[in-house]
């Protein structure tokens, strides 16, 4: 199998230990770096040693001269939406990091030019391969915990940043920054309906961090006929206790990245019991409370792999074959068009000050 070759913008933290960590793995059987773009000197070096290879730039015009495959996009995202469009406007496919861009109008115009030039456009959406979240669905899709009624997703810690994502016009920002994975996770549960909307949304800035964008995001997402899904990224939450959690009519799914329980209640184990209209009492005449042991099941494991590893290996295989053999990836430009959307409704119902 040939591989393909590969250029990549941007040797960041996720350009160079998610992306490059990927690249140097053994799980890359499909990729060979031939560019690296990177405007800082330091780290031009330092990817020297790493890809001695590939051919290292200082600007992203010195590669539109040049023969790639595929380019990956890993530039501050507030150059998500300028720099994919340069790229496009050339002729590469572009795999572009999240968040897509700004606003759903910058992602359908991408979608758009990606069409005119007749090339691919991805935006990575690692955790949609995740182990974690593919259990999720599962539990979803059997209904494992009987009909969802309730969706909850925590991105949630106590911790705080002061770097460039704590600005707005950097495009930084729980919301913008690590919201396209639960966010996305959320949309993926309704199935991307068309209908689905923010029925309520929360943005802010605490004293607790620095910059002006926001450290506490929360949003209501509901959909006709769906489960309601509710959605928190929390800087300040000290206790968090799970990732997913799912509330159905027989019982509780929750899960982190790297393990889940389930306590459920099977169907016909437990029949209703009919409706006792006048008190309940002993055999005494005491008045006594609703108390019954129900036929319970447990479930406990961990996960192997999380979206940084396995996530990443199999987002990036399954960009090979849509390169390769036209195939349809499983996450689509589209629906991280419709991820952009959520979040920008968020900034829309809840403008912060910009003091930078």
């Amino acid at each position: 199998m040939k591989k393909l070759k590969l250029a990549i913008v941007g040797q960041g933290r996720s350009g160079k230990d998610i992306h490059g960590k990927y690249y140097l793995s053994a799980d890359n059987a499909f990729y060979d770096v031939a560019f690296v773009v990177e405007e800082d000197a330091r780290r031009r070096e330092i990817s020297e040693k790493l890809y001695p290879d590939a051919e290292i730039l200082s600007d992203v015009k010195e590669l539109l001269t040049k023969k790639a495959d595929l380019t990956v996009n890993c530039t501050y995202s507030d150059l998500h939406a300028p720099v994919t469009k340069t790229l496009l406007e050339h002729g590469f496919n572009v795999l572009v990091e999240k968040p897509f861009a700004r606003t759903r109008f910058e992602c359908d115009s991408l979608i758009r030019l990606a069409k005119e030039r007749g090339v691919l456009l991805a935006v990575f959406q690692q955790t949609f391969y995740a182990p974690f979240y593919r259990d999720f669905l599962q539990v979803l899709n059997e209904n494992k915990v009987g009909k969802p009624l309730q969706i909850d997703i925590r991105y949630n810690g106590l911790s705080r940043r002061w770097d460039w994502q704590t600005l707005q016009k950097k495009l930084g920002g729980n919301s913008y920054n690590t919201g396209p994975h639960p966010f996305g996770m959320a949309l993926g549960a309704l199935d991307f309906d068309s209908e689905a909307r923010v029925a309520f949304s929360r943005l802010d800035h605490t004293p607790f961090s620095s910059g002006d964008a926001d450290d506490y995001c929360k949003a209501i997402i509901v959909a006709p006929h769906k489960p309601v899904v509710d959605v928190e990224i929390n800087n300040t939450d000290a206790y968090p206790g799970f990732t997913l959690k799912v509330q159905g009519t027989r019982g509780t799914f929750r899960c982190t990245p790297q393990e889940y329980e389930c306590k459920y209640v099977a169907e016909g184990e437990n029949p209703v019991r009919p409706v006792v209209e006048r008190f309940l009492e002993d055999g005494n005449g005491n008045p006594v409370y609703c108390s019954e042991k129900l036929v319970v099941h447990e479930e406990k494991g961990k996960y192997d792999g999380t979206a940084f590893d396995v996530g990443t290996s199999l987002f990036y295989e399954d960009l090979f074959y849509a390169i390769t053999e036209g195939r349809e990836m499983y996450v689509t430009a589209e629906k991280a068009a419709k991820i952009i959307s959520v979040i920008e409704t968020l900034h829309a119902q809840n403008p912060l000050p910009v003091r930078f």
